[in-house]
């Protein structure tokens, strides 16, 4: 297994390791769903979502379908639809940012083709139909410009609509602001996944229950991010709040999934980034 691949499933790793509220982790699983099952997932979807040379829409397919061998479930179609493009550029780029870009930049009808099979295949939650280039239809666009027309309504899709910007403008700032505190794992995850959750309704939600909900959701993140982020010699300290909240947000049925995504897709692209300076370093 190549060291991106390595790269992933420890970025999937730290975050299943993160106490997430709403979201499955290693102090409560939660949707039906157990830490094995997204643990098993990353290990499945990791050699075909990081095969070196291969179309970013040829990652995303290959790695739901060796998912669904493994599992039988959706768990990771949001991390996949994120990683794979990561995954392209730092195979190809010096720098992870431009790399992204220019991997977006280069989506093709062939990338939305199967990017929409993907997505069929693991029929998220919500996915319902659309008026215009609707998932069951043959793609007219490319995949970026098919996640432009998404982009209002689905946070994964605005990624790849604004070259991945609350990642690299939010998700990472955030990790190396706990970083900078001296707090340990799992905590810079945590504040990772608060500072998503805080900053705009989890698009995961709002299409199972509504925008009010995830709204709602939002709102309370925010008390919570202001406790956590106040700890600043011991974040431990949050954990007993952190796991009300979760609790309250499984009983309703709540799970703030693209939230979790992207904290996934962050701690991936701060690991691609060491990947990347070392290989300058190395020569």
């Amino acid at each position: 297994m190549n060291e991106i691949a390595t790269a992933f499933i420890a970025a999937c790793r730290d975050e299943i390791e993160a106490p997430k509220p709403g979201n499955v982790h290693v102090f409560a699983d939660g949707h039906g769903m157990t830490t094995r099952d997204f643990l098993v997932s990353a290990e499945a979807a990791a050699p075909a979502l990081c095969a070196p040379g291969s179309l970013v829409g040829q990652r995303i397919h290959a790695a739901i379908e060796a998912t669904f061998g493994a599992v039988g479930m959706n768990t990771n179609l949001g991390i996949v639809l994120l990683c794979a493009p990561l995954a392209a550029a730092a195979g190809s780029a010096h720098n992870l940012r431009d790399g992204v870009k220019g991997i977006l930049a280069a989506l093709t009808q062939e990338d939305a083709a199967a990017a929409y099979q993907a997505i069929i295949r693991a029929s998220p939650a919500g996915l319902g139909t659309s008026a215009r280039h609707d998932v069951h239809d043959a793609p007219r666009l490319t995949l970026l410009e098919a996640m432009h027309e998404a982009a209002g309504r689905d946070r994964i899709a605005f990624q790849y609509a604004t070259n991945f910007s609350d990642i690299f403008e939010l998700g990472q700032p955030a990790l190396e602001d706990a970083r900078g505190r001296g707090w340990p794992a799992p905590w810079p995850v945590v504040c990772v996944y608060l500072s998503f959750l805080a900053a705009f309704p989890d698009s995961h939600i709002a299409r199972k229950h509504g925008e009010g909900a995830a709204i709602r959701v939002m709102d309370k993140a925010r008390v919570e991010r202001v406790r956590f982020m106040s700890l600043i010699d011991d974040p431990q300290k949050a954990l007993r709040d952190l796991l009300i909240f979760d609790q309250d947000l499984k009983s309703s049925g709540l799970n703030p999934g693209t939230s979790a995504d992207l904290t996934v897709a962050t701690v991936f692209a701060d690991r691609l980034t060491r990947i990347l300076i070392k290989r300058l370093n190395d020569g």
